[in-house]
C-alpha cells in the first residue's frame, strides 16, 4: 500500500498504514480508542442478539475497512471477552 493513501473507517477518512513498523504503530495509536469503543458497542448487542451475535459480529467485521482496523476491533473484542 502506498503511504498517504486514504480510506474510510466508520465514515471518517484515515490514512492507510505504511508497510513499515512506524506506519503500523502510528495507525494503531491513532485508531486504538476508536477500535475499543467499537468493540464495546458491539458487546452491548450480545445480550440482545444472543445466539445470533457471533454471526452478526463476523458480518460487521467483514464490512470494516481498512482490514488493519477490522483486525484491531477483532483483537479488542477478544480482549474484552476474556
Amino acid at each position: 500500500m502506498a503511504e498517504g493513501r486514504a480510506d474510510h473507517v466508520q465514515g471518517q477518512r484515515v490514512s492507510k498504514p505504511a508497510e513499515t513498523i512506524k506506519g503500523r504503530a502510528d495507525f494503531h495509536a491513532r485508531h486504538q480508542a476508536q477500535a475499543r469503543e467499537q468493540a464495546e458497542q458491539w458487546l452491548v448487542q450480545r445480550e440482545y442478539l444472543q445466539g445470533r451475535w457471533f454471526d452478526w459480529v463476523a458480518s460487521q467485521l467483514y464490512q470494516l475497512s481498512p482490514p488493519e482496523y477490522a483486525a484491531m476491533v477483532r483483537r479488542e473484542l477478544q480482549a474484552l471477552t476474556q
